[in-house]
Order: C-alpha cells, then sequence, then structure tokens
C-alpha cells in the first residue's frame, strides 16, 4: 500500500492505561456479535447480562501512564491511522449518496493486553473489535503479528482489511442495520448465530467498498487485493475451527467460513456499492 505518516486525530492511544477493572464476562470482550449474543441471553434469562459487563466503571477515564512504543509500534500506529483516516474519508464521501445516512467518524483505541470498554473488558486475544456502545474500535498492535505468523496472513493491505472490517460495523449502526438485528435475535433467538454471521459478512463487503475506492484513488499496489482476499479467508471460521480443534461445524459459524468472508470482501471491492452488501435484508 502507499501511505503517508502522520497522527490521525480519531486515534486515541491507552496503551499506557491499566486495562481498568469491571467486571469481566468469560475473559472475553464483545464486539457487535458478541454483544447481540448477550442481548440474546439477557432476554432468555431475564437479568441485565449488559449491566453485568459494564461493571459500573467509567470506560473512558482509564488510569493513564506514560506509553512505551518501540519504533515499530511508532510506525504501526502512523499506518493504522493512514488507514483509519483513509476509510472514514471514504465514508464521508460515499455514504451520504447512497444511503442518504451522514457519515459520523468513530474512533479507533489502540490498548496492550487488555482494556474496558462500553462493551465490557477485553484482551488482546479477543482480536480487534467494535463496541457499537461508544462508537469505538479497540485494537492491541501485537493483533496484527499474530493475523500474519498464526493465521498466515502478511501483508499491509492485510491489516488494513481488518480495520476497514471493524470500521463497517461502525456503518452498520449508522444505517440502523445493527438494530434491526438485534431486535430480530431477540424475536428468533434460534437464528442468532446465522443473524450473526450475516452482520460479520456485510463488514466484510463494506471492507471491500473501501478497497475499491481505495484502488480508485491509486493507494494500492500489485498484490494488495490478494492479500486482502488472503486475510479475509484466513479468519474464516470453518478455518479458525479446523485449527483449534480438527473438526468443522457450520452450526457454530459466528463470522461465515473462509469462502464466504473472501466473497463478499471480493465483491464490496467489485462494484463499491453499499446496496451490493445486503446481506442481512435478504433484498
Amino acid at each position: 500500500m502507499r501511505w503517508s505518516s502522520g497522527n490521525s486525530p480519531d486515534v486515541e492511544d491507552r496503551r499506557g492505561s491499566s486495562g481498568g477493572g469491571g467486571m469481566r464476562f468469560g475473559g472475553r470482550g464483545l464486539g457487535v456479535g458478541g454483544l447481540l449474543l448477550v442481548l440474546l441471553l439477557s432476554v432468555v434469562f431475564k437479568k441485565d447480562f449488559l449491566g453485568l459487563l459494564s461493571g459500573g466503571g467509567d470506560p473512558s477515564a482509564p488510569a493513564q501512564g506514560p506509553v512505551e512504543s518501540s519504533p515499530a509500534e511508532d510506525q504501526l500506529k502512523s499506518f493504522v491511522g493512514a488507514v483509519l483516516d483513509s476509510v472514514q474519508t471514504t465514508w464521508d464521501v460515499e455514504l451520504p449518496p447512497q444511503t442518504r445516512v451522514p457519515y459520523q467518524h468513530a474512533h479507533l483505541v489502540l490498548f496492550r493486553d487488555a482494556i474496558e470498554s462500553a462493551c465490557g473488558f477485553a484482551q488482546a486475544a479477543t482480536g480487534p473489535f467494535y463496541c457499537p456502545g461508544d462508537n469505538k474500535v479497540y485494537v492491541d498492535l501485537g493483533f496484527f503479528e499474530e493475523l500474519k505468523e498464526r493465521f498466515g496472513a502478511p501483508g499491509d493491505f492485510a491489516q488494513a482489511y481488518v480495520l476497514a472490517h471493524e470500521i463497517g460495523h461502525h456503518v452498520q449502526v449508522l444505517l440502523g442495520t445493527e438494530g434491526r438485528v438485534r431486535r430480530a435475535m431477540q424475536q428468533r433467538p434460534d437464528e442468532a448465530n446465522a443473524l450473526s454471521v450475516r452482520v460479520e459478512l456485510q463488514a466484510d463487503c463494506y471492507a471491500g467498498v473501501w478497497g475499491h475506492t481505495a484502488a480508485a484513488h491509486g493507494i494500492l499496489e500489485t498484490g494488495d487485493v490478494e492479500e486482502g482476499l488472503n486475510a479475509a479467508a484466513a479468519v474464516g471460521d470453518d478455518r479458525i475451527q479446523r485449527m483449534s480443534t480438527g473438526r468443522v461445524n457450520p452450526d457454530g459459524f459466528t463470522h461465515g467460513s473462509a469462502a464466504q468472508r473472501a466473497s463478499w470482501f471480493k465483491r464490496g471491492m467489485s462494484s463499491g456499492q453499499v446496496a451490493d452488501c445486503d446481506t442481512v435484508e435478504g433484498r
């Protein structure tokens, strides 16, 4: 990728924070899919699990110390900010004419090891996630090394795909998709996993919409599209299940198969149109 270094105003560097306290729910942080599942549990068991997740703390005001950062981390932080600005500039331009909905910027929070968000306590092992409770993307920079080494998806455009996917969840909130899916899960809890897959595949397609614009602006280099497709496939449910258990259980999918994820990312890349990313409404 061709990119220029700089400091994005939408990046919050909280790598020096303590990680906070609060209630930990199974040691996992929650993105859009996880939050929807917790809402489902609240309906089924008639208990406010979201309240338990928040722990009564203020996630916006963690104890912050000095940030110790290596030159490599500084460069990666600059790259993350450049990609974030590129993705959000794309949506500034494309979302209003395509959907008649104005784009509102999300913030991206950098953290180390663990952090408290409006969606609960998150650990680095959870991977990057978007929290609709505070409209922020949370990223531990160490994930990008894991993306390369564990998932076999190297390259800067693979990293950019991950960030664009998470901003795709923010677009879903702005368009009301997240709310519609949340209500559907409350009404049809037996379809929770299938609905979660649709949400994630749409975010993959939205990442492709940004990729389409990036290509048109000459940001991409030879091999970048292949890196993005490889990254989308690398985090498919079937590949992750096979890595962790040696078996594949489609009923347990929450994000979609490798083939599905790569296909929807490619669809967004090809058209650049929000309307072509309709995995949820089914029209």
